[in-house]
């Protein structure tokens, strides 16, 4: 039941908060809530206030007792959703499919799939040495395992 008013309470909330979007949701059995977010144009920690806010103070502690926590998803964090592509376009990705584990500039997203772009040493086809070549690979979302953003420092 706390499960069912807590869920009702977020999704109110994030549509009061358009930009903000739910990418992990749990509740564990000693009624721990743990939310994760994520946004268009990042999450702040006024926006993790807003609806831990929301939550809670429509809650009755007299009624049940509870934990929440409600976070960002953080820069390291696997990206889990098509949405969290969006908002990474230009940025260095690391991404795990099943055969194969590719680095690369995101370049574009569509509906099912990311476009990725590289450049990589390959053997010239004349002749000896390599020659730098700009790679492209399109990647269906249903063929991703893990995609990570690279931080630069």
């Amino acid at each position: 039941m706390l499960k069912d008013k807590v869920e009702s309470l977020l999704g109110k909330a994030l549509e009061e908060h358009s930009s903000l979007f739910l990418v992990d949701f749990k509740m564990g059995g000693d009624n721990s809530i743990k939310v994760v977010l994520d946004g268009d144009e990042g999450v702040s920690l006024q926006d993790c206030m807003n609806i831990s806010r929301a939550i809670e103070h429509n809650l009755d502690r007299e009624e049940e007792d509870f934990s929440l926590e409600v976070t960002s998803a953080g820069a390291t964090s696997p990206l889990r959703l098509p949405r969290q592509y969006n908002k990474n376009v230009g940025r260095k990705l690391q991404v795990k499919t099943g055969s194969e584990q590719l680095e690369g500039t995101l370049v574009a997203t569509s509906t099912d799939s990311i476009t990725l772009e590289w450049k990589a040493r390959e053997p010239k086809p004349v002749g000896k040495g390599k020659v730098t070549v700009q790679k492209k690979q399109e990647i269906a979302f249903s063929d991703i395992q893990e995609a990570k953003v690279k931080l630069k420092f």
